[in-house]
């Protein structure tokens, strides 16, 4: 087992892996930003080191800086969280190049996967149901024959990246060239690559993924589902296990399909694969994540294992002790993310000092978080600041719980989501289990049409 490991992030993942290193004995150390140099995770790590300016390609994307802290102290192992580096290809090639362990799978496999064009490629030869659609096409010429091919409406997807970036959905050819330009042009901007394929438009669909642990040698277990279907500009709001979409046999079929792609590519560490159901319970591989994902905390309170430290022994070289057949659920999940924006002005993005703040508590409720009275919400990163997490015995309970909870969480001095969190889930699309990645969109549109 690795005795210190260096922690490439910050925020509320920064002190969930630090308290995970707490647990297991393993001594940590922080890397931060001029903007953080005051918080929670630089207190909480035994060593803390700057590596940079407040702006996150100065401080957390300084591959040399993280790297040079990592080996003068003398870390065996680096944990990326997710976001920032961790599915950066050069960064963990890095890694072992210097002898660092990366705890995630290695530089090629997320360069095999990161390339969601090849990895739609390999999953179609595993026998993993793939959406149809055409590989990458740069010519405008050609992709717009493929167009035509496929039908509308389509996707037009980035084949590097993430987080809803090179994405453009095209409901006619009139739309297509300038669609096919922008998602391009985008995906340069993003990720330094503007190749795209496309997707044939399944609609109206849901998104389900499957949480998966893969050892050293061969071992794959998948922990279920987490639906995350209600989501803004392609970014995720709520997510809950078990899915209200799922019978057991789609279920059985999904988590099988999901190991099958681990399985084809010889995965290690921990891994999401993320899927699209239709109405008629027909499932499709999208994408796989080769990091912890945000809401990986939904299933660990469903299943009672901790994520995150399985990460650390498989990078150890530790081997799966749980079989397929040791995995339970139990009850409900919901995670609702807090995000420090102000959803009444276009979601705009809120900083400031937090002045007054009151955690909710009481039996299964969790609250992920980095933030604490007084501290400064800088205006240079990702807005969440927060992830709020129930477990009830029933869906119904769960929903009920998390609205009880978000009612008493309090974070004064700066604007936060919380009201349109509340509102979300008294909506009865989504009481009912039956909303699909559409539902925001009918969401807001009912929200403005109530204010005429």
């Amino acid at each position: 087992m690795f005795s210190k490991i260096l922690i490439a992030n910050r925020g509320e993942i920064a002190v969930r892996i630090i308290r995970a290193c707490r647990e297991m004995g393993i001594s940590t150390v922080a890397i931060y930003s001029e903007a953080d140099k005051n918080a929670m995770h630089v207190q909480l790590a035994d060593e803390s080191y700057c590596v940079g300016g407040s702006r996150v390609a100065d401080s957390y994307l300084n591959m040399p800086a993280i790297l040079t802290v990592a080996i003068e102290s003398g870390a065996q192992a680096i944990h990326p969280g997710y976001g920032l580096l961790s599915e950066n290809a050069k960064f963990v090639s890095l890694c072992e190049q210097c002898n660092i362990n990366f705890i995630g799978p290695t530089s090629e496999m997320i360069k095999l996967l990161g390339d969601k064009d090849n990895a739609r490629k390999t999953m179609r030869a595993a026998g993993v149901p793939v959406t149809p659609g055409c590989d990458i096409i740069e010519d405008p010429i050609k992709a717009r024959e493929e167009a035509e091919k496929i039908g509308f409406p389509l996707l037009i997807k980035a084949r590097s990246g993430g987080g809803g970036k090179g994405i453009r959905r095209v409901d006619c050819i009139e739309q297509f060239d300038e669609a096919f330009a922008a998602a391009s042009s985008e995906a340069q901007s993003a990720f330094g690559d503007g190749a795209c394929y496309m997707e044939k438009f399944i609609h109206p669909v849901k998104h389900i993924e499957m949480q998966l642990l893969s050892d050293k040698y061969g071992n794959t277990i998948c922990l279920g589902e987490r639906e995350c279907s209600v989501q803004r500009k392609n970014q995720k709001m709520i997510e809950e296990s078990p899915s209200p979409a799922l019978d057991d046999r789609t279920r059985k079929e999904m988590m099988k399909a999901a190991v099958k792609a681990a399985k084809a590519v010889n995965y290690v560490n921990a891994g999401t694969v993320e899927f699209l159901l239709d109405m008629n319970n027909n499932f499709y591989f999208m994408e796989m994540n080769t990091r912890l994902q945000v809401e990986h905390g939904v299933t660990e309170m469903v299943t009672g294992l901790d994520i995150v430290q399985w990460q650390i022994r498989i990078a150890a070289g530790g081997k799966l002790t749980r079989t397929q057949d040791s995995i339970f659920t139990h009850g409900n999940v919901i995670e609702c993310r807090i995000n420090a924006e102000d959803p009444e002005h276009g979601f705009r993005p809120s900083c400031g000092r937090i002045k007054r703040l009151h955690i909710p508590g009481g039996s299964f409720v969790r609250f992920d978080t980095a933030v604490f009275q007084d501290y400064f919400i800088p205006p240079y990163y990702d807005s969440m600041i927060g992830k709020l997490i129930v477990q009830a015995r029933s869906r119904e309970l769960a929903i009920r719980k998390m609205k009880m909870a978000l009612s008493e969480l309090t974070i004064d001095g700066i604007d936060i989501n919380r009201d349109l969190l509340a509102e979300i889930l008294s909506d009865e699309q989504f009481v009912s289990g039956e909303y699909t990645t559409d539902f925001m969109l009918d969401f807001e549109k009912k929200h403005k049409d109530g204010k005429k």
